[in-house]
């Protein structure tokens, strides 16, 4: 019955993504175009790090290395290959597979900590050849190239591009799912669980880890590839850190241990990314703060909250979470105000502009922030941030406080204990 409902929403969703794209302007489509990747990324790394138990910190070097197959096969293409060009990905998945198995049989010779500092040095590796590689990887510069007409579309607008990645997204996505449902899938959760135990009931660890591993960088090379159709370019950026970095946070925010949880972590980032990035120069400042926060007090994720509360569905009692649920949303819109206000007033305080103001000025000269003017040494600056984080806070800690009330009277017994000796 789960696997009706998740099916049936997950449908719902798919309809969604076709039918609205259509009326959004360019800047949208390519939004979700880059949300859609992201998704499939944050699946992919989530197969190795959620379902296997190996946290790669170098996940990058097969979305990159997907991305410059794709790049050199559309060149080829260009040049007079007969290739469709729908089927482009394949060259990005084939590329991400075999570096997986080359990479990967080295990195799961160790585990843990070491496994995760293997995978950071091979993509570090790359990134620091890439510019040197120029044949391979066009150097600083990178790769161009061109989508070439197939079938009698152009793939010359978003759109087309959209509807593509969306098929490939979708495809690489309920397969990576359905690989979750097989035997050897059900395996990559007892090498997470208890490796040991795998070696003892005959299995050969090593070598499944490398399979998991080439799976897992195949989907990503898928990824890039997508990405690269997408920009028509790519260049040696790819195998950077924060690359490696941001499909880690997206993948624990949405929730590792809730397959289709990072999916919600990729749009999450990716639509702030987009919808921010342009508002505020701290940006990446508030999507670590929002990765420590999901961190220290929902660990499983935000999609681990959500399977939690839609499992538990019958056993909450709506009417009585409804209020704390409330408090705690307004609460945490109060400390969000309250912190944005203090990030942008030290942005501007501690800006160059504002610098070169107040050399000219005698006193601290006030600065706009939301269309008022600020004065930087009145009481009222300062106490409006104050009132917002102190009211949040009080907010948020009387609503958790009732929700750990539901939770306690949910889980209380509702029976009296059989007596000693009784029937069972």
């Amino acid at each position: 019955m789960g696997t009706v409902r998740t099916l049936s929403l997950l449908a719902a969703l798919l309809a969604l993504l076709i039918a609205v794209p259509p009326f959004l302007d360019l800047s949208w489509q390519n939004a979700l175009v880059n949300v859609l990747i992201a998704s499939l990324f944050a699946l992919a790394f989530n197969l190795l790090a959620g379902q296997a138990g190996l946290l790669s910190f170098g996940h990058a070097a097969y979305f990159g290395v997907g991305a410059f197959a794709a790049l050199h096969l559309m060149i080829a293409v260009e040049d007079g290959l007969a290739f469709p060009t729908p089927l482009l990905p394949l060259a990005g998945a084939a590329a991400g597979f075999l570096a997986g198995l080359v990479a990967g049989y080295f990195a799961t010779m160790r585990s843990g900590v070491y496994f995760a500092l293997v995978t950071l040095a091979i993509a570090e590796l790359l990134h620091s050849l890439a510019p040197h590689l120029a044949g391979t990887f066009g150097g600083e510069a990178g790769i161009s190239s061109m989508r070439m007409p197939w079938g009698g579309i152009v793939f010359g607008s978003m759109l087309e591009v959209y509807y593509l990645t969306l098929g490939w997204v979708v495809l690489c996505g309920l397969g990576l799912w359905a690989y979750t449902r097989t035997p050897f899938g059900r395996l990559t959760l007892a090498l997470r669980d208890n490796e040991q135990r795998v070696r003892f009931l005959g299995y050969d660890a090593h070598r499944s880890k490398v399979v998991v591993f080439a799976i897992s960088a195949m989907a990503s090379g898928v990824a890039g590839s997508l990405l690269a159709i997408s920009n028509e370019t790519a260049n040696y950026s790819l195998f950077a850190t924060d690359v490696s970095a941001q499909v880690v946070l997206q993948t624990f925010v949405g929730g590792s241990t809730v397959f289709f949880g990072p999916v919600i972590g990729a749009a999450i980032f990716t639509l702030f990314s987009f919808l921010v990035s342009d508002l505020t120069r701290s940006w990446l400042f508030y999507q670590g703060l929002i990765f420590v926060l999901v961190m220290l007090y929902a660990p499983t994720g935000i999609g681990g909250i959500l399977y939690g509360l839609v499992r538990n569905r019958r056993q909450i009692d709506w009417s009585r979470l409804a209020w704390p649920a409330l408090q705690s949303v307004v609460g945490g819109l109060l400390v969000a105000g309250g912190v944005v206000f203090l990030t942008e007033s030290a942005a501007v305080l501690f800006g160059q502009d504002y610098a070169a103001r107040r050399q000219g000025a005698g006193a601290l000269p006030a600065y706009d922030l939301f269309g008022v003017s600020w004065n930087p040494v009145g009481v009222l600056t300062w106490l409006v941030p104050a009132i917002l984080l102190l009211g949040g806070v009080a907010l948020l800690v009387t609503g958790r406080r009732q929700i750990d009330g539901v939770k306690g009277r949910r889980d209380a017994p509702t029976a009296e204990p059989a007596p000693l000796g009784g029937a069972s």
